[in-house]
Order: C-alpha cells, then sequence, then structure tokens
C-alpha cells in the first residue's frame, strides 16, 4: 500500500472514531448511562458553614438551615430519573443524607475553581457529561438538571446563572486543566467572567433560568418569599424555618 492510500486510510478510520464517539455521546445524554451530579457541600458544622448568615440565625442556626438545604438538593436530585448524586465535599463528616462511601468524593485542595476542575473531570471518567451544583440553592427543581443535561447535545457546557452574579450549576462534556483558574469567586462577576472564559476557549454556553442561592442575610428574604409562593419546594427548608420563626407552616 502506497504512503498516500496509507495516509487516506487512517485519515477515514481516525473520523470514523470521532463519528463514533459523538454517536455514542448522544445516545447516552438521551438516557444510556447515569450522568453524575456532584452537589458542593461542606459538612455543616456550626461556625464552619453559611458563615456569612450567622450574625442573624447564630452560628448553629447557619448550620442547620445549611443541613436542612443540603436535604432538599440531594432528594431533588435523587427524584430525577437518569442522574446520580454524589457528594463533592471538602471533608468526610456527618451529613444528613444517605450516601455510600464511594459516592463521596473530596474536593481537594486549592481555590474552588481548581476544585471544581477536580471533580469535573472525575465524573468525566465515569459518563460523558457531568453537573455540579452547590447544596445552597433550595429552589432546584429536576426540571434544572434536566434542562442542563438537554443543553449538553448541542452546547459544550450549561450554566445557571444566580441573582448574586455567581452560578448555581455548571454542567459539561469536557473539563480542560485550568479552565475555572483564578476566576473571581464570591463576586458579583463570577458569572461573566466564567462565560469570558468559556467564550476564550471557545466554548459554547447555553444559560438555564436564574435561581437565588442562600449565602447572605438578604438571601433570606428571597427563601421567604419563594416559599410563600411555592407550597410545595423545598420541604426540609420549610420546616426549618417554620421551626426558627421565618416563615409560614409548612403545607
Amino acid at each position: 500500500m502506497s504512503d498516500n492510500r496509507i495516509q487516506r486510510f487512517v485519515s477515514f478510520e481516525r473520523r470514523q472514531r470521532f463519528r463514533s464517539s459523538e454517536r455514542r455521546t448522544r445516545v447516552y445524554l438521551n438516557g444510556g448511562i447515569i450522568i453524575p451530579v456532584c452537589i458542593f457541600a461542606k459538612p455543616p458544622i456550626a461556625a464552619e458553614v453559611k458563615t456569612r448568615l450567622a450574625p442573624v440565625l447564630g452560628a448553629t442556626g447557619a448550620a442547620e438551615l445549611a443541613r436542612a438545604m443540603l436535604v432538599d438538593v440531594w432528594r431533588c436530585v435523587e427524584l430525577c430519573p437518569g442522574v446520580r448524586p454524589i457528594l463533592a465535599t471538602t471533608a468526610r463528616g456527618d451529613f444528613p443524607v444517605c450516601v455510600s462511601p464511594e459516592h463521596v468524593w473530596l474536593q481537594g485542595e486549592g481555590d474552588l475553581g481548581q476544585r471544581i476542575e477536580r471533580i469535573l473531570r472525575r465524573g468525566l471518567l465515569e459518563a460523558p457529561a457531568v453537573v455540579a451544583i452547590g447544596a445552597d440553592a433550595p429552589a432546584l427543581r429536576a426540571a434544572h438538571l434536566r434542562a442542563a443535561i438537554h443543553a449538553l447535545q448541542t452546547t459544550d457546557f450549561a450554566v445557571g446563572p444566580c441573582t448574586d452574579g455567581g452560578f448555581y450549576l455548571l454542567a459539561g462534556s469536557k473539563c480542560e486543566p485550568g479552565l475555572l483558574a483564578s476566576l473571581p469567586w464570591s463576586s458579583p462577576d463570577t458569572l461573566e467572567a466564567l462565560k469570558r472564559r468559556m467564550d476564550k476557549h471557545r466554548l459554547s454556553v447555553t444559560e438555564l433560568p436564574t435561581l437565588f442561592d442562600v449565602d447572605r442575610p438578604s438571601d433570606l428574604y428571597a427563601l421567604s418569599e419563594h416559599l410563600l409562593l411555592n407550597p410545595s419546594s423545598a420541604p426540609a427548608t420549610r420546616a426549618w424555618c417554620f421551626q426558627n420563626g421565618r416563615q409560614a407552616p409548612p403545607t
């Protein structure tokens, strides 16, 4: 076989493998294998979690609210078909969810961007797509997860914006090393910086509906309004708010 024919044959084989890989990814995202949804959460220890809420709720109250929100977010993921909840945590501890040891993934060292990257890449070793979410977005619903995974059939990433300028969800089918490095975390510009970074890497992004997360005392008003307008949402968070005099009785 001549060199030219060998070159054409190798090129053809590469194209076939690429097309086959694309077909497999589409099939999987349409319901073949289970997509890991990695819930980022610290152990709910007083004075170590949700510290910005402590001036209003007290250190113990802030930790209890964190526990309740984690229960609701975990339950949301658990009830969503086609996905599996993963506890992506900073340390092993006493969590209010039933999770097997192999589904507890340590975030490791580094800033938040490095830790998200590490978890995303681990998820992509198991599936063609992975989702990372915060444990402090009690308005999250299964529809948001389904929309994120569906978006990955046509775009590289899906992101769920937060009202404070960050994001509550990041889903992707790839994660290049350094993609999330040195972003301005916990800033009103976090989301915009992320989108600029994606654009620089020529990665397409789909934006999901905006939700709030609960980080600061002002977010408690958004939480109260959400629970009032959505009687079936976030039952554990609702129960905690009622018990602590911050919301109407749970339905």
